[in-house]
């Protein structure tokens, strides 16, 4: 079983790496510019994550959502000064860490001044969040370079947290990525919390008429409940739920086991039931007795999202 795994990872991870090279990124690029890049950043995410394990899912989230909007270039985050950049848009306004990737930048250019770019630094922060959670580890393909654009209308290429699949999956497309990484990106949700405003519309107007009885049916009833327990309201802006309730800490396949049974938190997460092949994958992984194979899926999904348009070379 092991050997099946192993060779499953390389053949996944060897096709997606063919990609990246046409794409000038790969594993090596800082082998004599900056070797230490990965042991730096790895070693500021021990010491940050052993002090607030809760930062995983918030940083695998920030590489998301830098790279849906114009490719994976760290423009998630730049400031402006009259606040029209991304990360002043409403669906990066519960964003968590970039006081974190500040000090990762700072620990790199310490050790190699003007070498390694955000976008790269990101995309090894998220990798280090998943495993450090306990989650598969992959060769990260690196050689980004960091845009000096950010505007905040363009956020709107974030997949919201509303979708139904149709839109799930026209927004996916966008980035060169199908149904099978929608399905498999979505067991992000396996670790971190989210805001209850993001899914409170569930609970109390989910067809418009703002009452407790308005409630979406395809929730499953006691999770419902529990649920209403802590989401007062649906004016609360500030509680905090787990997505993955139990082991919200640790990267597994518990989030499978949640969908399967209505218990998914986000309308994103209840629409992978709706389609055929995205239903029978969570079926499959909501038996727990194929993780090795998801986290194969898993490792060759995010090196394809890394892979969305970045800039290499003399761009940037």
């Amino acid at each position: 079983m092991a050997s099946r795994a192993a060779t499953m990872v390389a053949l996944l991870l060897a096709a997606v790496a063919a990609t990246c090279a046409r794409a000038q990124l790969h594993d090596k690029f800082y082998s004599e510019s900056c070797p230490s890049v990965e042991d730096v950043v790895r070693k500021e995410m021990v010491r940050a994550l052993s002090l607030a394990p809760s930062l995983a899912g918030p940083l695998l989230r920030m590489h998301f959502h830098d790279c849906f909007v114009r490719g994976c270039d760290g423009s998630v985050l730049l400031d402006s000064a009259n606040k029209t950049a991304e990360k002043d848009a409403q669906p990066n306004q519960t964003l968590r860490g970039f006081g974190f990737v500040e000090r990762v930048k700072a620990a790199v250019e310490k050790a190699c001044p003007d070498t390694v770019s955000c976008a790269d630094i990101l995309a090894l922060i998220a990798r280090d969040a998943v495993w450090l959670s306990k989650g598969p580890f992959w060769t990260v393909p690196l050689g980004r370079r960091d845009g000096s654009v950010s505007i905040s209308n363009e956020t709107d290429a974030l997949p919201p947290p509303t979708s139904n699949f149709t839109v799930l999956t026209q927004l996916f497309a966008a980035v060169n990525l199908d149904a099978k990484d929608l399905v498999v990106l979505s067991a992000g949700h396996t670790i971190g919390t989210s805001h209850c405003f993001s899914f409170s519309d569930r609970l109390y107007n989910f067809t418009g008429m703002e009452n407790p009885s308005d409630i979406d049916p395809t929730l499953e009833p006691q999770y419902m409940m529990r649920l209403k327990s802590k989401c007062a309201s649906l004016n609360d802006n500030t509680t905090l739920v787990e997505m993955d309730p139990g082991s919200f800490k640790t990267f597994d396949t518990d989030y499978f086991k949640l969908v399967s049974k209505r218990r998914g938190l986000f309308h994103s997460d209840g629409a992978l039931l709706t389609d055929p092949f995205t239903r029978a994958y969570v079926q499959r992984h909501a038996t727990g007795t194929f993780k090795d194979e998801f986290f194969a899926d898993f490792a060759a999904s995010m090196i394809k999202m890394g892979n969305a348009n970045p800039l290499t070379g003399s761009q940037g």
